[in-house]
């Protein structure tokens, strides 16, 4: 089916018609439209125009209210102030927008057939090393983004740019050939994501200690880098197992995440190997980078150290070793030659901006990035504890992601348990919905927070029913279930009748705001504005049951049939949006 037209964009297409008919002398004009308070919509254009025609606003304001055609869409339109344009639709015009919107399994968000092709990098864990919170960010804006760049008809391809090679290696490796025994459980059959970290964790304290003791086996290890970094076969086949081990226990966190990772979208910086040889070669030719004691660098003429000195993006240090720069424009370069993207989207902390501002601009001196090929960061902030500090164990420690995990869907289950007062849920079903609740939280939490801020993590205001969470969207979608299951046979209308109420009015004003909403939150990688709008739905919601009863006996049949059609098209919208978010709604709760 084809996208519906919003009721803004129908507002806003009449009134640059009017503006256009009433004052030809001023051009094609925006009417700069808003939503209101005061009406349903207010445009202020009319003040910008009267400056450049140096007239009179209201006056213009007038003569264009006077050019509108009678029409079944404006019911009023009042000259306010200086000469804003309050503008109040017909009851018809929004029931005809949610009923087409009804209509539609998309609920009217168009699908671009010839979108682009994004490249988005998230979920980046360390082979050999636990998952902490601070992993919890990127995969979680990360999925989201995906979700809802693929909705609107973007080609998404995942990349999860692992940290599986570099000096530490060289350590794990030599360990491994020194003590074959240390990690051999594999052999016995599937191990848990618990169990490979373990082991890995366990070997890695292990090979770090006589690191740290053994000045022999430091050279050792030192040799085995070499060796792994040539490719030597025995060194390359434990390099694997290593990262074969990890990825068990990744995928073990991303499951208790609800969040699926595909093997094939796994590629470290290993993968890019091959190429950062020619990578340097390009840039040295070009002449993009220059080599300066020795390195290979780009220099910025606004990146600059604390003594003044310019501080050069690194791509090839002196003893000949690659840094990340290197990896990275390896990376930009597989993914616009080779995998055909025109927009790359990096999920990586803030923190990172100088590096990744480096990096991109080094790959539009070399071309890789241009007009027609954008790389953006989509930068996070930090997760704090509930006391506002960086967020730690009691011992000071980094908070492990599993333990984090399993902490909210403890939390969850209990807040579940309690809701059933009528025992209602059987503990399977508990436990299920101790998951989605507790897992919801967790991204709601963070995806209801602007990306570059830091957020407070407080599993108690996570998971209350009071407030902008999670639960309380999931109890909204949860609630019109249960409204639509006491019904029995009453089928919502399939077009609501006339007149609308004016909380009903408010409701259906805000469910026509579903595709802005999403077509504005792909554009600027901004799931935080999803996340507000489905809070403000299901505070329309609340306001609307206060003030209209759906199941009422002295309801006439054809207002409870309204208002099932209005809590259904909400139920199918919440739905919808906390699945771009990546959370469950249970049809209980």
């Amino acid at each position: 089916m084809a996208s519906v037209p919003s009721l803004a964009s129908n507002v806003q297409q009449r009134l640059a018609d009017a503006l256009s008919a009433a004052l030809p002398e001023a051009g094609p004009a925006d009417p700069l439209l808003r939503r209101s308070d005061r009406a349903d919509f207010q445009a202020n254009g009319i003040l910008a125009l009267a400056k450049k025609l140096k007239g009179n606003p209201r006056e213009l304001a007038a003569k264009v209210v006077e050019s509108i055609p009678a029409n079944d869409v404006l019911k009023e339109i009042e000259v306010s102030g200086p000469g804003f344009l309050n503008i109040t639709l017909t009851d018809q015009a929004i029931v005809e927008t949610l009923a087409a919107r009804a209509a539609d399994e998309r609920l009217g968000v168009p699908y671009a057939e010839n979108a682009g092709t994004t490249v988005i990098d998230y979920a980046q864990p360390n082979v050999a090393k636990e998952m902490h919170v601070g992993h919890l960010r990127s995969a979680v804006i990360g999925a989201a983004m995906v979700e809802i760049l693929e909705f609107t008809g973007e080609k998404v391809i995942r990349r999860h740019h692992i940290g599986d090679w570099g000096t530490q290696f060289g350590m794990l490796i030599q360990y491994l050939i020194e003590h074959p025994h240390e990690l051999d459980h594999q052999r016995d059959g599937e191990v848990s994501g618990e169990e490979a970290m373990s082991s890995l964790n366990r070997l890695y304290k292990a090979s770090r200690a006589l690191f740290d003791s053994d000045e022999e086996f430091k050279a050792r290890s030192r040799d085995r880098v070499v060796a792994l970094q040539s490719g030597e076969p025995e060194t390359l086949a434990l390099w694997q197992r290593f990262v074969d081990e990890s990825k068990i226990y990744f995928y073990s966190v991303f499951d208790k995440l609800d969040m699926e990772i595909h093997d094939p979208d796994v590629v470290g910086e290993s993968g890019y190997n091959e190429m950062l040889d020619d990578t340097c070669r390009l840039l040295e030719e070009s002449g993009v980078a220059v080599r300066s004691e020795g390195a290979l660098c780009v220099f910025f003429d606004d990146v600059k150290g604390p003594d003044g000195n310019p501080t050069p993006l690194i791509v090839k240090k002196s003893n000949g070793g690659y840094g990340y720069a290197a990896t990275d424009l390896s990376a930009i370069r597989d993914r616009v030659q080779i995998l055909g993207a025109d927009t790359l989207v990096y999920v990586v902390d803030a923190r990172q901006a100088l590096h990744f501002k480096m990096v991109f601009e080094t790959a539009r001196r070399a071309g890789w990035l241009n007009d027609e090929v954008k790389a953006v960061q989509l930068a996070f902030g930090t997760v704090l504890g509930a006391d506002g500090k960086p967020f730690k164990t009691r011992e000071g420690e980094t908070v492990r992601l599993v333990d984090l995990l399993d902490e909210a869907v403890q939390h969850a289950t209990g807040v579940v348990r309690e809701k059933d007062a009528r025992k209602e849920l059987t503990e399977a079903e508990i436990a299920e919905r101790g998951e989605q609740v507790g897992i919801g939280a967790i991204k709601y939490a963070d995806l209801s927070t602007s990306a570059v801020r830091d957020y407070r993590f407080d599993l108690d205001q996570m998971v209350s029913l009071n407030g902008d969470t999670s639960v309380y969207l999931q109890y909204a979608y949860a609630r019109i279930q249960s409204i639509k299951r006491k019904a029995g046979d009453v089928r919502p209308a399939a077009h609501p009748e006339l007149p609308l109420a004016p909380a009903e009015r408010a409701l259906g004003l805000h469910l026509d705001r579903f595709a802005e909403t999403v077509a504005e939150v792909a554009e600027a990688y901004e799931p935080h504005k999803l996340a507000a709008y489905l809070y403000q739905l299901a505070s329309h919601l609340t306001k609307f049951y206060d003030q209209c009863q759906v199941l009422s006996a002295d309801n006439p049949a054809e207002v409870v049939e309204n208002r099932l059609f209005l809590i259904d098209l909400t139920a199918r919208t919440l739905h919808q949006g906390m699945a771009l978010l990546g959370i469950r709604t249970p049809e209980r709760l």
